[in-house]
């Protein structure tokens, strides 16, 4: 029985997904683990915009320097998934705004 070819694509993220990490799960896993990553520094970085600051008022804020804001917007999740995987565990983390405090009567 003739075997068959695979499909020709001319899409480059299904070449590149098949030529590196089909049928590779640890490859799969540090793919996953950059897509949060990307995500939390991308979450950081519109809740920053949007509050109209920069990286340096946010950081004043805050009381740590502008390099710090900087690097979680370039990798926010690195350290955290590490430590995370190293206790068998997963990193979940959702922004929501805050319930307004009740006045008092």
């Amino acid at each position: 029985m003739p075997t068959k070819k695979p499909k020709m694509t001319s899409d480059a993220i299904e070449i590149l997904h098949h030529r590196y990490f089909a049928g590779q799960p640890e490859r799969m896993a540090e793919l996953e683990e950059a897509r949060a990553s990307a995500a939390v520094a991308r979450t950081a970085y519109e809740l920053r915009t949007k509050a109209r600051l920069s990286q340096e008022a946010l950081a004043r804020r805050i009381g740590v320097t502008r390099g710090v804001i900087a690097n979680l917007e370039d990798d926010a999740l690195g350290l955290l998934q590490r430590i995370a995987a190293a206790l068998n565990k997963t990193v979940q983390i959702h922004v929501v705004p805050r319930k307004p405090k009740r006045r008092a009567a």
